[in-house]
Parts: C-alpha cells; sequence; structure tokens
C-alpha cells in the first residue's frame, strides 16, 4: 500500500524560478511540480499538494502561517499518512519550532524542507531535498510511522525542528543541530537513529493558541540596559546573555530586572553561544538571573524558546504556572539533565 503524504507549500526559494528578463526570482506555478520533478511519480508513496494562494516569503512567515499549517494539517490528519511543508530557509527553524508545540503528540511526520538556489537552476539543492523528505515522510514500519515529530530535513540531514537552526545563508549545508544528535542521515542508505526520535505521550491534538506578547533581547556590552523598561506591552522577555549565563554586574542591571519582574513579566534567559546552554551559578555574573527569579533556558535555541513562549504564556489549556511549564521539556526542545 503506498502512503499518501500532503505536500503543502508555503512559498521560499524552492518554488522560485529566474525571471531572465529582469533577473529576479518569481513564484512558478506549483501545480506544475510533477513535471519540473519527473521523478516524483516514480516515489513510493502518493503524494498530493496544496499550494499557499499567495506563497509568502519566509520573512513574512508568523503566528498566522503557522496558524494556517497546523490547521490544515489538523483537518487532513486522517487522510494523509505523512506531511511535507516547503518553506523559505530564513525563518523555518521558527515555524519548526511554533509547529513541534502546537502539534500536540504526534504520531506522523511533518518534515519541512526548502533550498538555497531554486529548483530550476543547474545546480539547484531542491531536488535532492524535496525527494529525500518525502521519503521521510512516507517512512513507516510494521504499519507504524518511524518519525512522530516536527522535523527539518536539509543538505542530507534530518534534524529535530525544534533543535534546529540556520547558520549559513551561503553553503547547501545550511543547518545545524548544535545541541542534540540528528536523527536521520540519508546517503546510499536512508538511515534514522531511533535512539533520539521522540515518543508521543498522549493522543495527537492541535493546540494553535500563541501569544505574540513576547519580547526578545539580544545583550551586548554598553547598552542602555534601561530602555528595557520604556516597553510596555511585554509580558515575556526572552534574554540573550554572554555564556553560559552573564549579564553586566551592577546595581542598575538588577534594578532594571526587579523593576520588570514587578510589572509580571517573565524573563527567560538562553545563551548567545551556538552551543551549549545556561549554567546559573557557574560564574557570579549570572547569581543575578536567580535573585530575581529568572528562568533558565538551558540548551535552546533561540527560535525554540521565543516559539514555545509564545505557546504557554497565558495559554488557557495548561493549569500550571509559566515557570515551572517553560522549564519542562514539553516535545524534545531542551535536554532534560542539563
Amino acid at each position: 500500500m503506498k502512503r499518501k503524504v500532503l505536500l503543502i507549500y508555503t512559498g521560499g526559494t524552492i518554488g522560485m524560478e529566474k525571471d531572465y528578463e529582469t533577473g529576479s526570482l518569481v513564484p512558478f506555478d506549483f501545480s506544475t511540480i510533477f513535471k519540473r520533478i519527473p521523478e516524483m511519480n516514480l516515489l513510493e508513496c502518493e503524494v498530493s499538494v496544496h499550494p499557499f494562494k499567495n506563497p509568502v516569503d519566509s520573512s513574512d512567515m508568523g503566528p498566522q502561517e503557522w496558524r494556517m499549517i497546523a490547521n490544515w494539517i489538523t483537518k487532513n490528519y486522517d487522510n494523509f499518512d505523512g506531511f511535507l511543508i516547503l518553506h523559505g530557509t530564513d525563518t523555518m527553524s521558527y515555524t519548526a519550532s511554533a509547529l513541534s508545540f502546537m502539534l500536540r503528540n504526534l504520531d506522523k511526520p511533518v518534515i519541512l524542507t526548502g533550498s538555497q538556489l531554486p529548483i530550476g537552476d543547474l545546480r539547484t539543492d531542491a531536488k535532492e531535498n524535496l525527494l529525500t523528505s518525502l521519503y521521510y515522510a512516507s517512512l513507516y514500519e510494521n504499519d507504524e510511522a518511524v518519525i512522530k515529530e516536527v522535523a527539518v530535513y536539509f543538505e542530507y540531514k534530518l534534524l529535530r525542528g525544534n533543535r534546529s537552526l540556520k547558520y549559513s545563508a551561503e553553503f547547501f549545508d545550511a543547518y545545524q543541530s548544535p545541541n542534540y544528535p540528528i536523527l536521520g542521515q540519508s546517503g546510499v542508505h536512508l538511515n534514522v537513529d531511533k535512539n533520539v526520535l521522540w515518543k508521543p505521550k498522549g493522543k495527537f491534538e492541535l493546540d494553535n493558541y500563541l501569544n505574540e506578547n513576547v519580547l526578545f533581547c539580544r545583550i551586548f556590552p554598553g547598552m542602555n540596559f534601561e530602555s528595557l523598561l520604556e516597553i510596555k506591552t511585554t509580558e515575556a522577555i526572552i534574554l540573550q546573555v554572554f555564556g553560559s549565563g552573564t549579564i553586566f554586574n551592577n546595581d542598575k542591571t538588577q534594578s532594571v530586572l526587579q523593576e520588570l519582574k514587578s510589572r509580571g513579566i517573565e524573563i527567560v534567559v538562553i545563551s548567545q553561544c551556538i552551543s551549549g546552554g545556561i549554567s546559573f551559578g557557574k560564574y557570579s555574573n549570572s547569581n543575578i538571573f536567580t535573585k530575581i527569579g529568572a528562568i533558565s533556558g538551558k540548551d535552546m535555541t533561540a527560535e525554540s524558546a521565543i516559539t514555545k513562549a509564545m505557546h504557554i504564556l497565558k495559554n488557557p489549556k495548561y493549569d500550571r504556572d509559566f515557570s515551572e511549564l517553560f522549564s519542562e521539556n514539553i516535545c524534545g526542545e531542551i535536554t532534560e539533565d542539563f
């Protein structure tokens, strides 16, 4: 029996072609994808295509589009064995992270991929990324999906979506998962490391709640830290700090943080380092976060920390406070014993 995969095209370079009169990239009619990549007809799965009516550049993707994708997957969940989302590369890790929290307890694969070059380019990476992603999206053993989570496939590697980040705008190998092993790798054989795959803890359900009153702030030497007090509508701040959790050690810093906490603003701390994470108390300049009751983001990526905060902040479906929820490993986004 052929597995059925729903391919959702949102936009991005993978669905572009060059207008040789202007030299610019423009979207092509995605309904012609089977003609452009005839190898899709040879796959051992049936592919149905659902393109966005108006393709969206990845820099325009946000909560509204994340809800559209999550709702469409849920609407079609019982009719397909897997889902593939074609997406622009610049914000693909944000979308993958958001979907990992919104699509609770998946028991089917949701794979995201894109490309660095348009599908019609002679040197494109689009064809391999698309075809192999379809293999992963339809991978079953003993009538059970092998992958039961949101993942990103790019340049021969399958990564956990909420652990992925884009680190290169130039190389085909554009994505990394620095704090978690890769889920699978494509070579002569299609490999999956079953020991690191996420296992659902209940029945699948959609929770498309997102609170957009979240601010991300990367600190830097010499910044006017007091400017954070001028922000009026924020309910949670993700502070990206130095190393394993250090920040300026002065009375002004503590005063600002305490004032933010007194306003009921949640403060999450993550590291500017790509690898590793937060360890309060390792250096004295991190003790201030313990004093004011900040939350350690441990080894989370910025993309995952932001979208997790958006999802759990005042979410009526959760009955625990923000700090407890954020510290919990909901769907593989943090290392539990970090």
